[in-house]
């Protein structure tokens, strides 16, 4: 004879409210279920009240939870608050333009974002500021260092896993790819390169720093015409935001003279 997955009431309709909110898996509610059941008696809260807390409660702490597993799949790390940049430094970087894409309309669009400038003015920084808004909102981001996903790529194929690793970069509905060109791509980085803007083209979001502008790009490219193919759709729709003004980064400490009295 079959048994009876039925729970068998328990004494204490406490305890028993708890046991059921985990059979249920309704795990920050069972967590919390004390103190929503004094708050209920100390403040006499309805019926309604009363199933609202506990049901936001729980999806609360749901959301939390996603949110958490969100940024940490991203691999984001350390994300600075958009209110300690200067933009005063940046004088044709707007504000309103950074929160604007903040509001994450561009993922809905399926529009990229470049920033272009010179290294030490703050394009990873904004990129991440951005991408951390759209993990906030819900999207799946994922930040990557360009060099090493095409790297990652191209050993992909020789292991027989091409569809799989690249289905990982394509199917995030935010993707940063950054220092991007700060190494020349060979023939088959290329071919990975186009391929990957390619799948993602009006398909999902790039936000991808460079340190410098269009013009220069058809160097780190075999051929001028793969450039312009890859660039082609990396710009269609794209915002384009530009930094300029002096680098943020400075030593700590400096020792000694200055390397221009060696003669060197």
């Amino acid at each position: 004879m079959a048994r009876s997955n039925t729970r068998q009431p328990e004494k204490d309709p406490r305890q028993e409210l708890e046991l059921l909110a985990r059979d249920l898996d309704l795990t920050a509610l069972a967590d919390h279920l004390g103190e929503i059941l004094g708050r209920a008696e100390k403040e006499t809260l309805s019926y309604t009240d009363f199933a609202l807390n506990l049901f936001r409660r729980e999806m609360v702490t749901r959301q939390s939870r996603r949110l958490e597993r969100g940024l940490k799949r991203s691999h984001l790390g350390t994300v600075e608050d958009l209110d300690g940049f200067d933009f005063s430094i940046r004088p044709n970087l707007e504000p309103r333009v950074i929160k604007e894409l903040c509001t994450c309309r561009f993922v809905e669009e399926r529009r990229n974002i470049l920033c272009l400038g010179k290294p030490g003015l703050g394009k990873t920084r904004i990129a991440k500021t951005i991408a951390r808004a759209a993990c906030l909102a819900g999207y799946s981001v994922l930040f990557v260092n360009t060099a090493a996903m095409l790297e990652e790529l191209q050993g992909s194929l020789i292991d027989g896993t091409i569809k799989r690793t690249m289905r990982r970069f394509t199917k995030p509905r935010v993707i940063v790819c950054d220092e991007f060109g700060y190494e020349t791509f060979d023939a088959k980085a290329t071919k990975f390169l186009f391929r990957f803007v390619s799948e993602r083209h009006r398909t999902g979001s790039i936000i991808l720093t460079a340190n410098t502008g269009f013009n220069n790009w058809k160097n780190f490219f075999p051929s001028e015409a793969s450039a312009v193919s890859t660039v082609d759709r990396l710009v269609d729709a794209a915002t384009i935001l530009r930094f300029t003004g002096k680098s943020n980064r400075n030593p700590k400490e400096i020792h000694g003279a200055p390397i221009e009295a060696d003669g060197a």
